[in-house]
């Protein structure tokens, strides 16, 4: 008779169910044949379960034993089955009594030689699915365990060994229930440059406290050393605090990824992601032959920083126009077609031209015509619309330099900023999104509503600019920013005004 037992797959960020079968027959070579789609990993799985098994002193099934992991048309890669696998081999030994777990528990984790439990990646995905389809239980390695304990309706059992669970399912010595540290309502320390000991550059500094606040892309250009990078590096510092959900979104996706810190079960500041423009375009939005999230997806709900943006090359800053507009990726592969979500703060700085100096007022810039033309064509008008906030960083005159640090501190602006976040939390509470940067088209008329000095600004903006229906749109959700950093629940002519000036169209 066959045993079986429950287990899980990661399918990008989603989960799906895997029964774990294993038959003992008298007949044929005696080892372990797995089938159901397996990876090299899992088909080497054999191994590790043969000699865990052996190594905590219970006896492994004489016969040919057939793993299946159903369903068999679904690709298994990675560690997970390890510790399933393991089980199911023992129940044929009949080593061990299921009866009592076996419809309502989920085994997941890898096993070393000498029967330990190491982790894997991808727990918090396996706990939410666990809890959706109401499985009660879940064996897994202790490193995980406070991954898994953030999911409520879920009973998290940590193992150290093989040889633990086996004493549990045979009634010996009872595992306790992991419960985890109250890490909801930690407080969260701001990270980055302090935005007061960066010289000057107010403008750009209030840019980016509009775009902190509702979300929304901005790109900075200006000769070297103005302090772009600088600028964006501080902006971490403002960024406002994570709701639960976007907390746990986050965490998903790194745990997925496999580079969740080992000390931080659940992730509670907003991510900051910085890859060199020597980045290809599949470490940018993800892919591999079994699909895995890349920077954009890390950078959900966080930042998404490219210094030198029109370094990157053109092919790859392309990808990014879908992943803008519509805040997720699709990633088609043999293997299959996954979504990650990539709902991100694109911040991006440049130099306008090849040297540099084009914008720099007491430097000559030493580029031709045709070679600031080529250089500034990298990043295409689509792509370059679907910024919200374009402005110019200069280049500090010798008075800002030997200033002292005059300017507001970041907890100071991160308390605006957070207040204009609560705003729109509440403004939204029904519409599934967080900021303003994702309200719709169908959205814009609710939200954005102009008086009629308003539209007539607009207007005038429109026919002068030529501006396009998504800059038209993008002008009246910056607007709604501004409004709430001002605390006005109507769109006023002014916060119109100012949100008509970052504007690429607009001198």
């Amino acid at each position: 008779m066959s045993s079986k037992v429950f287990s899980a797959a990661i399918i990008g960020l989603d989960c799906e169910v895997v029964e774990v079968e294993a038959d003992n027959s008298p007949h044929g070579q005696p080892g372990i044949h797995i089938v159901g789609l397996p990876d090299k990993a899992v088909d080497e799985s054999k191994s590790r379960v043969y000699s865990a098994v052996r190594n905590v002193g219970l006896d492994f099934p004489r016969g040919n034993v057939t793993v299946n992991l159903a369903p068999a048309d679904l690709k298994k890669v990675g560690t997970y089955y390890d510790l399933p696998i393991a089980v199911a081999c023992l129940d044929q030994n009949s080593e061990i009594n299921l009866a009592a777990w076996r419809e309502n528990s989920l085994f997941v984790g890898e096993l070393a030689l000498n029967g330990d439990l190491r982790p894997v990646n991808g727990v918090l995905s396996i706990a939410l699915m666990c809890q959706q389809r109401a499985i009660a239980n879940i064996f897994l390695p202790r490193a995980n365990a406070a991954e898994a304990a953030l999911v409520a309706g879920v009973t998290v059992y940590p193992l150290d060994n093989l040889r633990q669970l086996y004493e549990h399912l045979k009634g010996v010595a009872i595992i306790n229930r992991f419960v985890g540290a109250d890490i909801w309502h930690q407080s969260v320390t701001a990270t980055g440059f302090d935005m007061a000991f960066i010289k000057g550059q107010e403008q750009a500094k209030r840019a980016l406290e509009i775009a902190a606040a509702g979300g929304h892309n901005i790109l900075m250009s200006g000769p070297p050393g103005s302090g772009k990078t600088m600028l964006a590096k501080a902006m971490a510092s403002i960024l406002p605090q994570l709701t639960i959900e976007e907390s746990l979104e986050v965490t998903k996706i790194h745990s997925a990824a496999g580079i969740l810190p080992k000390d931080q079960p659940l992730l509670i500041s907003r991510p900051f992601r910085s890859p060199h423009h020597t980045a290809s375009a599949v470490a940018l939005v993800g892919g591999g032959s079994w699909p895995r999230p890349g920077e954009i997806s890390l950078a959900h709900r966080g930042v998404l920083f490219l210094d030198e943006f029109l370094e990157f090359p053109k092919t790859v800053l392309e990808n990014l126009r879908q992943p803008l507009e519509d805040g997720l990726v699709t990633v088609s592969r043999a293997a299959g077609t996954i979504k990650f979500p990539a709902k991100f703060i694109l911040v991006a700085a440049m130099n306008p031209c090849p040297c540099g100096y084009l914008s720099d007022p007491d430097k000559d810039c030493l580029c031709s015509p045709g070679q600031i033309i080529n250089y500034q064509k990298r990043a295409s008008g689509p792509l370059l619309d679907r910024i919200d906030i374009h402005i110019e960083v200069p280049r500090l005159n010798f008075d800002k330099l030997e200033a002292g640090p005059a300017g507001e501190s970041s907890v100071q602006i991160r308390q605006r900023v957070q207040v204009a976040r609560d705003i729109q939390l509440a403004r939204f509470k029904e519409d599934k999104i967080i900021s303003n940067a994702e309200i719709n088209s169908q959205q814009i008329e609710k939200y954005c509503r102009l008086d009629d000095s308003g539209r007539q600004l607009l207007r005038q903006a429109v026919d002068k600019f030529h501006l396009s229906a998504r800059s038209f749109h993008r002008i009246l959700k910056l607007a709604r920013t501004i409004a709430d950093l001002a605390e006005q629940e109507n769109i006023l002519v002014e916060h119109l005004a100012e949100s008509l000036q970052y504007r690429p169209q607009i001198d």
